[in-house]
């Protein structure tokens, strides 16, 4: 099943390496792929642990240069080898995020340049 077949929050691609860290062994397991509200798509160098749960921490970046650090909780959706020899797409539902930082996930989601894709 795709992860796509689910999606029912706006996604925002982006067009930069933001790093993903798993907050509980620091250390770095990808970054993201696109983000929304409910969930992000993780790319990574490894496969990950089907249907696990993870502690995460992702910087989002901002015009101003100034990043705001988020913390939380997903499961693990789906899995697969991306098209690049050594990548992995992951896909997780966020499960658990403090309500600040749900604030700043979604503003910086509805923020996305229109000509993101």
């Amino acid at each position: 099943m795709s992860g796509s077949e689910h999606r029912r929050a706006p996604r925002r691609q982006v067009d930069m390496i933001i790093p993903v860290d798993n907050a509980i062994s620091e250390q770095r397991i990808g970054h993201v792929g696109n983000l929304s509200s409910t969930g992000m798509l993780l790319i990574s160098d490894q496969p990950l642990v089907a249907d696990a749960i993870y502690q995460l921490r992702v910087s989002l970046p901002s015009r101003s240069g100034q990043g705001q650090t988020i913390e939380f909780g997903v499961h693990e959706q789906w899995s697969e080898a991306a098209n690049i020899p050594g990548q992995h797409w992951t896909g997780f539902r966020i499960i658990a995020i403090s309500e600040a930082d749900g604030h700043k996930l979604r503003s910086w989601v509805e923020t996305a340049p229109d000509s993101a894709h």
